[in-house]
């Protein structure tokens, strides 16, 4: 199915103002009992669903990183040897805030459409040197080869939910909820719950620059977050952790099917204590920042954002 985010290819996502831009048109097939359940990137999806509706599964995590796609003429070249003024491509605010900071000889512009379009603007004209795309949908398309450079989180940390899909469904439908619940992977959920709870907890969306960056190392959950001015010159980040270790197997047991939602997702077999520690950690990360000046940063990113 099209969505709204699928038609309008001209103008840049963050200046649509739209919250549910590829989600809209899909939420109401569901909602009419059209279709049974929806699939996304789970980046799309606002940390706050429409009432009614449910995250019932995160799938294993594909690579959640960006990747550079160079133009034909530069292969073999990476971001940093792109000759001064290279111009590269991104509809990214985040991206764009992260590299400008990174590269400030390289020139960052909007490029929109999905992703044969943003290959075929490369490829065929000589506008950017260069487009900044996430390596997970590359991927997924069998394009794997077209990527000249994955950006570590030293470079360019990621969007929320970057790299793993989503499985949306109605919230009454428990038998659908319970057939979609095998595929929730353990440590991909509660990584993405994190972030989710960290940008909620900020108010941010795709109109203000958020990255984060999770990790899961013996029971233990990183999470780095950051923001970001929108020419990347003023930026707050800061990383914490939290075990995500079950108490007991007893307590699992009893809990894990209760069916409460945390940012958006509902995810049974998957035990609450490590889900409540990992909402926890991403609120806690947010308040960090909160106290450090992230509110003012974000507030005059997205008046300069809204003036653009």
């Amino acid at each position: 199915m099209s969505t709204t985010g699928d038609k309008i290819l001209d103008t840049a996502l963050f200046k649509i103002g739209e919250k549910s831009l590829f989600t809209k048109e899909l939420e109401n097939a569901l909602e009419k009992n059209e279709v049974d359940l929806l699939v996304h990137s789970l980046k799309d999806l606002p940390t706050v669903l429409p009432e009614g509706f449910t995250i019932g599964s995160v799938l294993k995590r594909e690579n959640p990183h960006d990747a550079v796609v160079l133009h034909p003429k530069h292969k073999g070249q990476c971001l940093e040897s792109l000759a001064n003024k290279s111009v590269v491509g991104t509809s990214s605010l985040r991206r764009a805030a992260q590299l400008k900071k990174r590269f400030p000889n390289l020139e960052f512009k909007d490029i929109r459409g999905n992703l044969n379009t943003r290959l075929k603007k490369l490829d065929e004209k000589d506008d950017f040197s260069a487009i900044i795309l996430a390596a997970a949908g590359l991927r997924r398309m069998g394009w794997e080869n077209r990527i000249s450079q994955i950006l570590g989180p030293d470079v360019c940390m990621y969007a929320v939910g970057q790299g793993a899909l989503a499985i949306e469904v109605r919230a009454r439908d428990q038998d659908i909820l319970e057939m979609v619940s095998v595929l929730n992977d353990s440590d991909t959920v509660l990584r993405c719950m994190a972030e989710r709870a960290f940008l909620k907890h900020l108010e941010g969306g795709c109109s203000v620059p958020v990255a984060v960056y999770t990790e899961v190392k013996n029971s233990q959950l990183y999470l780095t977050g950051a923001v970001y001015s929108l020419d990347g010159s003023d930026s707050l980040k800061e990383t914490m952790q939290t075990s995500i270790s079950s108490d007991s197997q007893a307590e699992e047991q009893e809990k894990v099917d209760e069916k409460v939602q945390r940012v958006g997702i509902t995810a049974l077999k998957v035990s609450e204590a490590p889900q409540d520690a990992a909402v926890k950690l991403g609120v806690d990360l947010g308040n960090l920042l909160l106290g450090k000046g992230a509110k003012e940063i974000l507030t005059v990113a997205r008046q300069l954002n809204d003036a653009r």
